[in-house]
């Protein structure tokens, strides 16, 4: 049975700003450590990536898999942004999504749900480790990124 975790974290900058950083994927192994390679397959008439292979070692779940993209998205870089698995070898779920809310004070609160199971037998105390390390390295290391 696939866990669930949800996670937010307010940063202090705008939406559009956190947009632009989670939109450049192939920038993610610089600032998410648990990512090592990720290459952008295909890309929307937007310019939004479609389709990504990224290599994840998130300490027991270790794969490289591909994700689909789905970008609901204001001007203001409000909205959400959510990926499905496509493939993967240990992977059997791996969807997600970031939510943007711009903040009274103009900053914006991100919300990051996230969906793992893996096609072998594993404890499920080990999955939402891995899950939670996932979720809570991603908000904390975004946060940083945007407010440099």
């Amino acid at each position: 049975m696939a866990d669930s975790t949800r996670s937010s974290i307010v940063v202090s900058a705008p939406a559009g700003d956190v947009l632009d950083i989670i939109a450049d994927l192939e920038a993610y192994p610089e600032w998410i450590k648990e990512f090592s390679h990720v290459e952008i397959l295909t890309e929307d008439g937007d310019g939004w990536p479609d389709q990504a292979a990224l290599s994840l070692d998130a300490g027991p779940i270790k794969d490289t898999y591909t994700l689909d993209y789905s970008w609901d998205i204001d001007e203001d870089g409000q909205g959400i942004v959510s990926w499905t698995l496509i493939d993967a070898s240990v992977l059997k779920t791996m969807d997600g999504s970031y939510t943007l809310t711009t903040t009274a004070d103009g900053g914006t609160e991100v919300a990051y749900d996230l969906t793992v199971d893996v096609k072998v037998p594993m404890l499920g105390m080990l999955k939402r480790k891995a899950e939670k390390v996932i979720v809570d390295s991603a908000l904390r290391d975004l946060k940083k990124r945007a407010e440099l």
